[in-house]
Order: C-alpha cells, then sequence, then structure tokens
C-alpha cells in the first residue's frame, strides 16, 4: 500500500476485514451499507440541528432589532437637525406679539432658513395640556410664545449670527438647536446597536458549544468506525474533513430554519403595524419605530449571520475532530 488510500465519504466495503490473527471479524454498520460515515438524521443531528435552528433565529432577531434601531435613529436625528426652535418668554415691559414678528423676521433673513413659522398662543397653551391637562386657564400663566424653523435639506447654517440678533433686538428670546437632544439619542442608538451586535456573539459561541459537545458525541459514538478507517489507511484529516461537511449541512439547514422564521417574524410584525397605522396604537408604534421594517440591508444581515453560523458549524466540528483524535490516537 502506497500512502493512504483516496477513500469516499460513503465507503462501502463488501468483504469483512481480516484481523492480525487470521480471523474475520465484521465491520460496523456505517460501513457495511451505504451510508454516510457521520448520520445527521440520528435524533442527536436532529436536536443538534433544532438547536442552531433557535439560536440562528434568536441571533437574526437581535440583528435586526439592531438595525431597526439604527434606522429609525438615523430617521430621528434627520427630522431632528432639519428643525431649529425660537423661545420667547414674556416680559411685562414689551409687546409679546411685536417680539414674535421681529423674531421671524430675523429668523427668515438668516442663511440656509426654509420657513419659519410662529405659533399663536392657543397653539402654544394646546402644547402644554398633555402636561396640565385641559380647562385651566393660562392668561394668569406666562407661556412662552415658541417658533419652529425649518432648515434646507442638506445644508448645516451657522446660527450664531441669529443669536446675536435675539439678544440684541428680542430680549427673552433663545435660540434651541437641539443638539444636545441628537447627541443623546445617538448615544442611546449607539448603545442599544452595541448590546445587539454583544447578544449576537454570545448566541455564535453557544452554536459552537453546542457543536463541539454534538461533535465530541459522534466521535464517541462512531469510534469503531474511526479505528477501521485508519485500519484501512484513511489518515486523520480524511475523517476531520467527513465531519466537517456533514456538520456544516446539519448547520446550514438549521441555519436557513431559524433565520427563515425570523424574516417571516418581522414581515408578519410589519403587516400587522401597517395594519394598526390608524390606531392611536398604531400611531405610537409607527413614531418609536417608522414602519417597523429592517430594510434590503436587514435581510442581508440575517441571511449573512445565518451563513456565517453554518460555517462556524462546520469549521469547529472538523477542529474538535482533529483535536479528540489527537487525544485518543
Amino acid at each position: 500500500m502506497n500512502g493512504s488510500p483516496q477513500l469516499r465519504p460513503q465507503p462501502r466495503l463488501k468483504k469483512a476485514a481480516t484481523a492480525s490473527d487470521g480471523q474475520k471479524r465484521s465491520l460496523p454498520a456505517s460501513l457495511s451499507r451505504n451510508a454516510p460515515l457521520v448520520p445527521v438524521d440520528s435524533a442527536g443531528g436532529q436536536a443538534l440541528a433544532a438547536v442552531i435552528a433557535i439560536l440562528t433565529f434568536l441571533a437574526a432577531l437581535c440583528a435586526g432589532g439592531a438595525e431597526l434601531v439604527a434606522a429609525s435613529s438615523a430617521q430621528w436625528r434627520s427630522e431632528i437637525a432639519r428643525e431649529v426652535t425660537i423661545q420667547i418668554r414674556p416680559n411685562a415691559q414689551r409687546s409679546i406679539d411685536q417680539d414674535v414678528e421681529r423674531a421671524v423676521t430675523l429668523a427668515r433673513q438668516a442663511p440656509g432658513v426654509e420657513e419659519a413659522q410662529a405659533f399663536s398662543k392657543e397653539e402654544s397653551e394646546r402644547l402644554l395640556e398633555p402636561w396640565l391637562g385641559t380647562g385651566l386657564d393660562f392668561n394668569d400663566l406666562p407661556v412662552p410664545r415658541l417658533i419652529v424653523i425649518k432648515i434646507r435639506e442638506g445644508v448645516k447654517p451657522d446660527f450664531s449670527a441669529l443669536r446675536q440678533s435675539l439678544q440684541r433686538d428680542v430680549p427673552g428670546a433663545t435660540l434651541d438647536d437641539h443638539a444636545l437632544w441628537v447627541s443623546r439619542l445617538s448615544t442611546m442608538a449607539n448603545t442599544i446597536i452595541g448590546v445587539g451586535v454583544f447578544l449576537v456573539s454570545l448566541v455564535l459561541v453557544a452554536a459552537g458549544l453546542a457543536v463541539i459537545f454534538a461533535t465530541r458525541g459522534a466521535m464517541a459514538s462512531n469510534r469503531e468506525v474511526v479505528d477501521v478507517l485508519h485500519f484501512v489507511g484513511a489518515n486523520d484529516d480524511f475523517i476531520a474533513k467527513e465531519f466537517q461537511r456533514r456538520f456544516f449541512r446539519l448547520g446550514l439547514r438549521g441555519a436557513a430554519i431559524g433565520a427563515g422564521a425570523a424574516m417571516i417574524l418581522t414581515l408578519a410584525l410589519g403587516l400587522v403595524t401597517r395594519s394598526w397605522r390608524a390606531s392611536p396604537t398604531g400611531d405610537q408604534i409607527e413614531a418609536l419605530f417608522g414602519a417597523f421594517t429592517i430594510g434590503w440591508r436587514g435581510y442581508a444581515v440575517v441571511v449573512l449571520i445565518a451563513l456565517f453560523v453554518a460555517v462556524i458549524t462546520g469549521i469547529v466540528s472538523r477542529l474538535t475532530v482533529r483535536r479528540f483524535l489527537n487525544e485518543n490516537g
């Protein structure tokens, strides 16, 4: 025998192997018939596929949630960054209506401003009703007046000149560019995305550990098969490749089921939220999560996670087999 023979993944031996003492011994069942070296349709294989499907489902949900938060945060920041607010507090020595008109004129003259609209006294009072309730007499309360400024898209104006003009011509007026809110919103979104990535990493580690235990169990139950393969000249690399191929297919099947279930759930939730769009609950959900869709990038991330889980399953199984053979060689 010159070197190691090229064995096929599903060897079929018609004759019994001859022992050194001249007596014949029967081959293991997985070698005496046309069966794979690593049976994946066994109870253990089905259980591992189910575990991989569940872990992939959870990882896909975490990734989809992080993508949803990232898209909603980007939309919120874009909307907030395009609006600037001027607040004018009442002053007993000045006419607040004249101050409002003067502030609107200064705002419209500022570069990069698309529109400046002042809230009336009644509209400003209605803004306080969610906190103070209805039926209150606001005549004795110093209710400030608001002016909303919309910025042209793609423009980042400098409002330092407008601030100076307001301080000089409209005492008591303050300009808020919502920079603090945008910073806090960005920090919150990045934190949620980081937590999502961390959870996905934990799920992938759990999948790798499950594959390690399943591979060692398969090696222990097929130890007689491995001994026969060594007897006829198969090397450790051939055996490891066979386990890698079988576990990769098993992992791919489980990951596809888990990723498909996550996509179906996401689509179903999107349909439900769209059907609730006209209701108060639907308005609140849409305000928080938009249209509740992860877009093509989110679905691409889910597919990549499924492929990554399958690749991890194959690589981890191969490394586990090589280590097992080295320890018991």
